[in-house]
C-alpha cells in the first residue's frame, strides 16, 4: 500500500466514524411536510408612521414570538426572510385558524377615550363586549407603550382573574392623563370607560374605578382590569394587549398545513424507495464492474451515511423535496465511479499497458476534469434552487448540493482507496474477469464492432430534435400548462373522508355550500383535492363541514394558501431562475470549453426544459414548485451529460487536430455511451422506486426526473453534438491544444513510463 492510498484510507475511516457517531447521537430536523403542522409566510406592510424594513420586521418578529409562545406550540420556528417577510413554522398545529387568530391580528393596538352617547359621535363607533355602540375619540395611546400585561388570580380580595398592565415611562404619563379625564365623569357613565381596540374590535372597555379622583388618573404599574373573567379569557386579553403592538401590520401571503399522517407516510415511502432503489443500483453496478463495482457499492453506502450526517450536523431542515433530493443524489453518486471505471477500462485495453494499477490511476486522473465540470454544473443548479426558490424547494437545493460534494469525496477518496488496495492484490490483477475493468464491457464491445457513423448528417438529427420540441410546444398550446397554486395564488386543500365520495357528488355538495368556483379532483386513492381562487380559514372550515355531510368524518391532509402577490412573485422568480440557469451554464461552459460547445449545450438544455414542460402539459400534471425543483435538476443533469461528451471531444480532437471534427465527435460519443447508459441506469433505479413506492407526494417529482433524464441522455449526444458541429463550420478558432503532461519531461530517446508502474503516485 502506498502512502497516498494509506492517507485516503485514513480519511475515509475518519469520515465514516464521525458520520456514524453523528447519526447515532443526533436527530434530524424534519420540515412540517414530514412531521405535520402549519407554515405561514407573513408580509410586513408599511404603516402611516413606520416603514416595513429589516429593523421594524425584526421587532414585529419578536412580538409574534411572544404571541405564539402563548399557544403552547412545541418548538415553533420564526425566521425573517428578506427585509419584510417572516416565516412561521408551527409543528403539530393542524387548525390554521387557531394560529391566524393570534398571529394574523394586523392592526395597531390603541387605547381610546369614550365620547358620550351615539348621537354625539363624529368619529369611530364600535360595539363593546355586550354589543352596545360606543362612540370613541382618537387614539390616545398605542400598544407600543405597553411594557407588560399579565393575567393574575386575586384570591385575597376575591376579584378572581384580573389583567395587570404596565406601561413604559413616557407612555405611563399619557395613561395617567387618559384615565384621569375618564374619572371626571359619573360612575356608570360610558365616558368613564377606556376602550382598548385591536384590529377594529373593542377587546375590553373597563370603567375607571370609583376611587380614582378626577384628573388624578391611574399610575403606570398599578393598573388592573377586573371583571367576570375566566382563566382563559384573562390570559387571552393579556396576550392581545401585550402582543398586539405590532410595529408594522402583517399579511398572511402563504399558508401550508400538512396532516401528520401524510408526513409519516411520506417519510416511510421515501425510506422504502431509497433502500430498494439503492440496493438495485448497487446490484447493477456490481454486475457491470464486478469486484470494483462491489467496492463502489460499499463507497455508495458510505456516501449515504456521510451525507446524512452532514445534513444533520448542519441543522438542515429535511423537507419532502429535500428528502427526494437526498434519494436522487444516491443514484447520481455512482456517476463519478462510472466515469473512472470506464476510463480505466480504456487504459487497460491499450496495447502495452498491462498494469491494473496504472490503468486505474490513469482512469482517476483522466476522469477528473469531467467529474469536476459535470458536478460544478449540478452545483450551479442547486445554488439557483436555494437562492431563487422558496419554502421546501430551498431544502431540495441544500440536500442536492451536499449530495454532490459528498459524492465526489465518496468516489475520489473512499472508492479510490478501496480499489487501489484491491488492485495491489495479485489475485485481482491476475483474473481480469474478477476486477471489472480488465475487459472492455459488452456495450463498448458491441459499439466497437459496428462503429456507426453517427454524424454523417447533423442537420437530420437537429430536425428530429426540433420535431420533438414542436410536439411539446403543441401540448402547451393545445392542453395548456396547469400552473400550481404556488404560481397562480389561491388555496388548495386535500381531504380524506371516512366514506368514499365521488368527484361529481363532492363538486355538487361544495357548490351548494356556496363555493361555486371550486375545482374538485381526486388526490390519490379516495382523497379529494379542492382548489379555489380565494378562501379564508372560516370558509375552509365551512367547506370541510359540507364535505363531511357526504363523506362522514373528514380530516384535512394538506392545505396550501398562496396570496396573489406571492403567486406573481414566485412565477416571476421561476422565470428568473430558468433564465439565470441558462446564462450561468453558458458562461461556465464557454470559459471551460469552446463557445460552440457552450451554445450547443445550452441549446440542448433548453430543448430538455421545453420537452419536459410539454410532456407535463400533455399528461395534465401540475407545474408547481416541486416541478421547478425537478426542472432545474434536469437542466443540471443535461449539462452534466453534455460536459462529459464534450470533454472527450476536446481530448480526442487535441490528440488528432487534423482529423475531421465530425469523425472525432462520433468517436467521443461512442466512447462515452457506456458511461451515459450506466449512470442513467443508476439514477433510473432510484427514480422508478420513488415513482412506484414514494407515494402520491413524490410521484410527479419522480415522473419529471424520469422524463428529464431520458430526454437529457438523448439530447446531450444527438442534439448538443450536432449543434456544435454546425457551429464549428462557421468558427475560425483552431482545434484545442493538447494538455502538457505534468511532471518531468521524458528525456530524448527514452520511452515515457507511467509513474504508477514503479510505485510512484500521481
Amino acid at each position: 500500500m502506498t502512502r497516498a492510498t494509506a492517507v485516503r484510507a485514513v480519511l475515509a475511516a475518519a469520515a465514516l466514524l464521525v458520520s456514524v457517531f453523528i447519526t447515532l447521537t443526533m436527530s434530524p430536523r424534519l420540515g412540517l411536510d414530514l412531521q405535520g403542522g402549519t407554515r405561514m409566510v407573513l408580509q410586513a406592510k408599511d404603516s402611516d408612521t413606520v416603514e416595513a424594513d429589516g429593523e421594524s420586521t425584526d421587532r414585529t418578529l419578536e412580538v409574534l414570538r411572544g404571541r405564539i409562545d402563548s399557544l403552547g406550540v412545541a418548538e415553533p420556528v420564526l425566521t425573517r426572510s428578506g427585509a419584510d417577510r417572516i416565516i412561521v413554522e408551527l409543528p403539530d398545529v393542524q387548525d390554521p385558524r387557531q394560529a391566524a387568530d393570534v398571529i394574523g391580528r394586523t392592526a395597531q393596538l390603541g387605547f381610546h377615550a369614550v365620547r358620550g352617547d351615539a348621537e354625539e359621535r363624529d368619529g369611530l363607533t364600535l360595539p363593546d363586549e355586550q354589543g352596545r355602540l360606543l362612540p370613541l375619540g382618537p387614539v390616545r395611546l398605542s400598544g407600543a407603550g405597553v411594557a407588560d400585561a399579565t393575567a393574575d388570580f386575586d384570591a385575597q380580595q376575591g376579584a378572581g382573574w384580573t389583567v395587570s398592565l404596565d406601561f413604559h415611562k413616557a407612555s405611563g404619563k399619557e395613561w395617567t392623563r387618559l384615565t384621569g379625564d375618564a374619572a371626571c365623569h359619573p360612575v356608570g357613565d360610558d365616558r368613564r370607560r377606556v376602550a382598548i381596540v385591536l384590529d377594529g374590535k373593542i377587546i375590553s372597555s373597563p370603567q375607571v374605578d370609583p376611587s380614582i379622583r378626577c384628573e388624578a388618573g391611574l399610575p403606570s404599574g398599578s393598573t388592573r382590569i377586573t371583571g367576570s373573567f375566566g382563566a382563559e379569557e384573562a390570559r387571552d386579553l393579556a396576550l392581545l394587549i401585550k402582543g398586539g403592538a405590532l410595529p408594522v401590520p402583517v399579511e398572511i401571503v402563504e399558508q401550508r398545513t400538512v396532516g401528520p399522517t401524510l408526513g409519516a407516510a411520506a417519510v416511510e415511502a421515501s425510506a422504502r424507495a431509497a433502500l430498494i432503489g439503492a440496493a438495485a443500483t448497487a446490484l447493477f453496478i456490481t454486475f457491470v464492474y464486478r469486484l470494483f463495482g462491489a467496492l463502489a457499492a460499499l463507497a455508495l453506502a458510505a456516501y449515504g451515511v456521510i451525507s446524512y450526517a452532514v445534513l444533520v450536523a448542519l441543522g438542515v431542515t429535511l423537507t419532502l423535496p429535500g428528502l427526494a433530493g437526498f434519494v436522487l443524489a444516491v443514484g447520481m453518486a455512482v456517476d463519478a465511479n462510472v466515469l473512472v471505471f470506464e476510463r480505466a477500462r480504456e487504459e487497460y485495453a491499450r496495447p502495452g499497458n498491462g498494469s491494473l494499477r496504472s490503468a486505474l490511476n490513469a482512469g482517476f486522473r483522466k476522469a477528473w476534469s469531467a467529474v469536476a465540470d459535470s458536478n460544478a454544473t449540478t452545483l450551479i443548479a442547486a445554488a439557483l434552487l436555494f437562492f431563487l426558490g422558496s419554502g421546501p424547494v430551498k431544502g431540495f437545493g441544500v440536500t442536492l448540493a451536499v449530495g454532490v460534494l459528498v459524492s465526489m469525496f465518496s468516489a475520489l477518496v473512499i472508492a479510490r482507496a478501496l480499489t487501489e488496495i484491491a488492485a495491489g492484490s495479485g489475485f485481482v490483477s491476475d483474473y481480469r474477469g474478477v476486477n471489472g475493468i480488465g475487459r472492455p464491457g459488452r456495450v463498448r464491445t458491441w459499439l466497437n464492432e459496428r462503429d456507426p457513423l453517427l454524424f454523417r448528417s447533423p442537420r437530420r438529427l437537429l430536425v428530429t430534435s426540433a420535431a420533438i420540441v414542436l410536439i411539446a410546444v403543441t401540448g402547451v398550446l393545445v392542453r395548456g400548462v396547469d400552473l400550481g397554486v404556488e404560481f397562480t395564488g389561491g388555496r388548495l386543500v386535500e381531504y380524506s373522508t371516512s366514506r368514499p365520495v365521488d368527484v361529481e357528488t363532492a363538486r355538487d355538495t361544495i357548490a351548494a355550500a356556496g363555493f361555486t368556483d371550486a375545482e374538485v379532483t381526486t388526490a390519490g386513492g379516495s382523497d379529494l383535492s379542492v382548489r379555489t381562487g380565494k378562501l379564508d380559514n372560516d370558509g375552509e372550515d365551512a367547506l370541510r363541514a359540507a364535505l363531511a355531510e357526504e363523506g362522514g368524518e373528514t380530516s384535512k391532509v394538506r392545505d396550501e394558501l398562496i396570496g396573489p402577490s406571492l403567486g406573481d412573485e414566485l412565477r416571476r422568480n421561476a422565470l428568473i431562475a430558468l433564465g439565470v440557469a441558462v446564462f450561468v451554464q453558458l458562461a461556465y461552459l464557454a470559459a471551460r470549453f469552446r463557445w460552440t460547445f457552450a451554445v450547443a449545450s445550452v441549446g440542448a438544455l433548453v430543448h430538455d426544459a421545453v420537452v419536459l414542460v410539454g410532456a407535463f402539459a400533455w399528461l395534465g400534471r401540475p407545474v408547481d414548485g416541486i416541478f421547478l425543483a425537478a426542472l432545474l435538476t434536469v437542466i443540471g443533469y443535461s449539462v452534466n451529460d453534455s460536459v462529459v461528451v464534450f470533454d472527450r471531444v476536446r481530448e480526442l480532437w487535441a490528440g488528432s487536430p487534423r482529423t475531421p471534427v465530425a469523425e472525432v465527435a462520433g468517436r467521443a460519443v461512442l466512447q462515452t455511451v457506456p458511461r451515459t447508459v450506466n449512470t442513467g441506469m443508476g439514477a433510473l433505479f432510484i427514480l422508478v422506486a420513488l415513482a412506484v413506492l414514494g407515494g402520491d407526494s413524490l410521484a410527479d417529482f419522480a415522473l419529471a426526473l424520469l422524463i428529464g433524464i431520458c430526454v437529457g441522455t438523448y439530447s446531450s449526444a444527438l442534439t448538443a453534438v450536432p449543434g456544435a458541429l454546425l457551429l464549428e463550420r462557421s468558427s475560425k478558432a483552431p482545434p484545442p491544444a493538447r494538455k502538457r503532461a505534468q511532471g518531468r519531461r521524458p528525456s530524448a530517446g527514452r520511452a515515457r513510463r507511467d509513474p504508477a508502474d514503479n510505485g510512484a503516485r500521481v
